[in-house]
């Protein structure tokens, strides 16, 4: 949790705190949060716009130039775009993924939900994904937000990390357990 907190303070955290506060006064955190999401998983899918959003070696004008047709094309609320353009003049592009962390946390808290990270070895279904919010909201007593991703070297099973509370059941991490405890 204190590694969460020194971040929300850190550069991504006073980013996020700055289009938080605007989306909010224009009526826009869903819109905002829903083009982040987007953005985050073109990040993770895309190596080159991933490449492109973390490379320092990419001069600011060469960023702006190929974010502003990436941009155009998945519709992004003005604000979103407006955002993400001075984060990339400003040359902070690289921190971008930091500040849709926080950002996520911002909304979560605002409608009183808890952020979800669940890394499964493969993608999950609807339905899986479906049942294990369910699983979540029953435990918690709150709605969870979840983000997902792909750890092909899970080899199965899940880790779901709730702030700094990680649960898990991957079998790798049981495989782990099984050799130190032969070792021993």
């Amino acid at each position: 949790m204190a590694g969460e907190k020194a971040h929300e303070i850190g550069l991504a955290g006073r980013y996020a705190t700055a289009v938080f506060e605007l989306a909010e006064a224009a009526n826009a955190v869903d819109a905002v949060a829903a083009d982040f999401t987007a953005i985050g998983k073109a990040i993770q899918t895309s190596p080159d716009f991933a490449r492109l959003v973390r490379s320092p070696a990419y001069s600011k004008e060469t960023q702006a130039r190929a974010i502003k047709p990436i941009l155009d094309k998945m519709g992004v609320n003005p604000l979103t775009a407006k955002f993400v353009h001075l984060v990339t003049s400003k040359r902070r592009l690289f921190a971008l993924e930091g500040i849709i962390a926080v950002y996520n946390r911002k909304v979560a808290k605002l409608k009183g939900e808890v952020e979800a990270e669940i890394t499964s070895a493969r993608a999950l279904s609807a339905a899986e994904t479906a049942e294990l919010s369910r699983v979540l909201k029953a435990q918690l007593g709150r709605e969870p937000r979840l983000s997902t991703r792909v750890d092909p070297k899970l080899l199965g099973g899940l880790v779901v990390k709730l702030g700094s509370r990680m649960i898990d059941t991957s079998i790798r991490t049981k495989l782990n357990g099984i050799r130190a405890a032969m070792r021993g």
